[in-house]
């Protein structure tokens, strides 16, 4: 009894491995050389991770594949690939959290509205006081200029201090009219962008309401 034991369990192992052995899949590379043929081996050439391979099985399946190395100018390549991805997702979640902050805002079209009349009259408002800040520039600079002209008519040399007065307040109309002219140009490109961005916060609304 022993001993027939002991066959029994011999058996069973060697059948146990056999299935195993049997079971086990050979692998095998697939590749192909510089000059484009296709070869299948059991090992790999030299210069693999350069032309790339594919790993398959017994049956011909792929397992896995190994891409060729890539060219300098293909690294490259890829690397501009991944940046332009990179900055097409940054603007996509700048263009989200510009989106939330727009909704949260203006919870209805009506405050959309008033936020953009507030805009106008905002512009409105410093268009206004650098519009006197020129004003009271330019009496400025008729009073000094009017200074200037008695020193000349006495035929006297324009002091120095006079002239520099003279010179900073032209500067400062010309800062004055730059700014000015900003602000108006600013102004009309906001209002004008108003249609399209009602069209926006109409379309977020509509895609929140349908879900």
């Amino acid at each position: 009894m022993r001993t027939r034991g002991v066959s029994s369990i011999l058996i069973l192992a060697a059948t146990l491995a056999f299935g195993a052995t049997a079971s086990a899949e050979t692998l095998r590379y697939k590749w192909r050389d510089a000059e484009g043929n296709l070869h299948y081996s059991d090992s790999l050439p030299s210069n693999a991770g350069v032309l790339g391979y594919d790993v398959v099985n017994s049956q011909g399946i792929l397992v896995k594949r190994v891409a060729p190395a890539m060219s300098p100018e293909q690294r490259q390549a890829a690397k501009e690939q991944a940046k332009l991805e990179t900055q097409r997702q940054n603007e996509l979640e700048q263009q989200r959290r510009e989106d939330q902050q727009l909704l949260a805002a203006n919870p209805t079209e009506a405050d959309l509205l008033n936020t953009q009349k507030d805009q106008l009259l905002t512009f409105d408002g410093q268009i206004k006081s650098v519009s006197i800040t020129l004003e009271s520039l330019e009496r400025s600079l008729t009073d000094l200029l009017g200074r200037a002209a008695e020193h000349e008519s006495a035929a006297t040399a324009v002091p120095k201090k006079l002239r520099d007065q003279i010179a900073e307040v032209r500067s400062d109309i010309d800062s004055q009219h730059a700014e000015h002219d900003r602000l108006v140009r600013e102004r009309a490109a906001t209002e004008a962008g108003f249609g399209a961005q009602l069209d926006h916060y109409r379309t977020l609304r509509e895609r929140i309401d349908n879900h």
